[in-house]
């Protein structure tokens, strides 16, 4: 790893298409999520809620760099304090809210506000052997794992009606809010 990196981990991500929260999916835990991205910075500030615990907050920096298979860059994040986080959420910012289902190997993201009705799973790994050995489920329709559209950083850029024409591409509807 570059010096420039040497507190960041390589970040090994997938990421996919739903067109429906798949059927008997059982999730083993349920996170509401907030997410702050800073303007003119590579910086997401972090709100996670649980029904059975108190809010956690996180400050991460995403630095894109694609290797093989599913790496997407470099990512660093450090846990913050509630003071710590009201004061960086004062800094301009655009929010993105989801609810996050884990339902294993795959984080479902149920997106609302704006984007309510798109849906992506994703899948996190240790290793480039890991991620390109997980085995797809039925519920998944396309991956879009290569397609920086349906990064965070760009869906909270993204309106309603740029979310339903990249969906059109492949061949998913997205549902009225």
């Amino acid at each position: 790893m570059p010096p420039e990196h040497k507190y960041a981990r390589i970040e090994r991500e997938r990421r996919f298409l739903l067109d429906q929260f798949p059927k008997n999916a059982i999730a083993v835990r349920v996170r509401r999520i907030t997410d702050y991205y800073i303007e003119g910075t590579t910086l997401r500030l972090r709100e996670q809620n649980e029904d059975s615990g108190p809010s956690i907050f996180k400050l991460t920096q995403k630095v894109p760099k694609r290797g093989s298979g599913a790496q997407q860059g470099f990512i660093t994040t450090m846990y913050l304090t509630e003071d710590d986080f009201c004061v960086l959420a004062q800094l301009s910012a655009r929010k993105l809210n989801k609810i996050r289902y884990s339902v294993p190997p795959f984080g479902i993201d149920v997106f609302q506000d704006n984007l309510e009705g798109l849906l992506l799973a994703e899948a996190e790994f240790d290793s480039s052997v890991d991620a390109d050995n997980l085995t797809l489920p039925s519920f998944i329709l396309h991956e879009v794992s290569s397609d920086e559209r349906f990064t965070g950083g760009q869906l909270v850029r993204a309106s309603r009606q740029d979310i339903q024409t990249w969906l059109l591409e492949y061949g998913i509807r997205l549902k009225p809010s």
